[in-house]
């Protein structure tokens, strides 16, 4: 589904690449744990400590790989399309290998993972069939991919992914697509995985305790996360 069909913002729009990596200086200021580490956080069918290997796909300035150490992931790769997100994962120091790359064709060697971990990347990809088709290449017999994203209903109520350029302020979207929940599950279950934990999460009082801006979306749903085994 196209989202300019939905859009309402109408902000100029601007590719992944150059959206974040002008994002990329302010980006963990203006980026809430509420949107995604909460949901991590409630997940009960991943033993984090027992995990060897985890790759971190779309791993931005590195936040989900800080959050999987300190979990007790022994060892952790990235990969990212845009360098200027990748200089800040690299100076974190918790990432054994990074590279620059897309995450649904990563060159990655077959069944290298335990666990694959995308979060807050899939709106923008045009089709999410090739990402469940290649975590499910890399990852081993029995391996996880845990998925975390910005909730279609925003979507789908015309706000998209966007952030504001830091010297004049201009709001900026970045090219976002809308896949359902069933696109997942289709893709998903065609590439082998089946789903075994969901969860979503709401604009509540512990959001807008930091975002009081957003009360005039309380208690719509904000970000998803889902969690595949093979």
């Amino acid at each position: 589904m196209k989202f300019s069909d939905f859009d309402v913002k109408r902000y100029p729009t601007v590719s992944v690449e150059d959206g974040y990596g002008e994002w990329a200086a302010h980006y963990e200021r203006s980026v809430h744990d509420e949107m995604d580490l909460r949901l991590l956080e409630r997940l009960k069918t991943v033993q984090w400590n027992v995990i060897g290997e985890a790759i971190d796909l779309a791993c931005g300035t590195g936040r989900i790989g800080v959050w999987l150490t300190s979990r007790g992931v022994a060892n952790v790769d990235g990969i990212d399309l845009t360098p200027a997100m990748m200089e800040q994962a690299r100076a974190k120091s918790v990432y054994r290998d990074l590279s620059i790359g897309d995450v649904t064709n990563t060159g990655l060697p077959a069944r290298s993972y335990d666990l694959a971990v995308q979060v807050l990347a899939d709106e923008h990809l045009g089709d999410i069939a090739p990402l469940y088709d290649e975590t499910a290449r890399i990852t081993r017999e029995r391996g996880t991919f845990v998925i975390v994203g910005y909730h279609p209903f925003f979507l789908l109520n015309g706000l998209p992914t966007h952030f504001h350029r830091a010297g004049n302020g201009e709001p900026l979207t970045i090219e976002s697509h809308i896949h359902l929940t069933s696109d997942h599950v289709c893709a998903a279950r065609a590439a082998g995985w089946t789903l075994i934990e969901m969860d979503e999460g709401i604009i509540d009082d512990d959001w807008l305790s930091a975002k009081p801006k957003w009360a005039k979306y309380r208690q719509w749903p904000v970000s998803y996360a889902m969690v595949w085994r093979k």
